[in-house]
């Protein structure tokens, strides 16, 4: 967990990635669920602006890194497709980069409706991952490398198909937007190392972030949605 907690600190305090977060918070009122919460950032910002932030995460020992890290938060361990949630019971829900992991996103997504009152907004927020961009002197092994990494996870085009789930489960007034996060230092390397594994691809990559000629750039796919009456 030390690694991914290393990759996701270090995308986290990027001010894009800051200024996504903000972005994705507009609109979710006073009772939000995030799922898929990891180290719980979103929740800790959400109850800093008087928000009932609960946060929901499959992983314990990244529910307990949550937990001690954002203490004004409401924290649980469980599954995205079956929340500890009553119906109807928050005026927001966030899902940031999850619905890829999950071999039914649409369940999801059909739980997002349950747990949502009337007019409660839905945000759904992940990469495509056939869709990273990266700057190398070996174009034809990036474009293997990245997608033998997006075909190792269950669902790694799920992003391009948000729109249709929150309208195959009846949100309205859907909408997508894309936001582009870029890295040009040695910040990327963490994220570099997951998809090309340590050796001579991820050192061309380290040097380039030495000579500063670091080039990576990930589009991220926000849908959001009104749950129906």
């Amino acid at each position: 967990m030390s690694k991914l907690l290393t990759v996701l600190d270090a995308f986290d305090d990027l001010p894009q990635a800051r200024e996504l977060r903000e972005h994705t918070y507009e609109g979710l009122g006073p009772a939000v669920v995030d799922v898929g919460c990891g180290s719980g950032r979103a929740v800790g910002e959400l109850a800093a602006r008087g928000a009932r932030a609960i946060g929901v995460d499959l992983d314990p020992a990244m529910i307990e890194v949550a937990a001690e890290r954002r203490p004004a938060g409401e924290f649980h361990v469980a599954d995205a497709t079956a929340l500890p949630l009553d119906d109807g019971s928050v005026t927001g829900y966030r899902a940031d980069k999850i619905l890829h992991a999950l071999a039914e996103p649409e369940r999801a997504v059909a739980e997002a409706r349950r747990v949502l009152a009337a007019h409660g907004r839905a945000v759904l927020i992940g990469q495509d991952w056939d869709t990273f961009v990266i700057d190398s002197d070996d174009p034809e092994l990036t474009r293997s490398l990245v997608h033998s990494r997006a075909d190792a996870m269950p669902n790694p085009r799920v992003a391009r198909r948000y729109r249709n789930l929150l309208l195959d489960n009846g949100f309205t007034d859907v909408t997508v937007d894309v936001h582009t996060i870029v890295w040009t230092d040695a910040a990327c390397l963490p994220a570099l190392a997951g998809i090309g594994g340590e050796g001579p691809w991820l050192e061309a990559q380290a040097a380039r972030a030495r000579a500063d000629r670091l080039f990576a750039a990930i589009p991220f796919f926000i849908a959001s949605g009104t749950r129906a009456a």
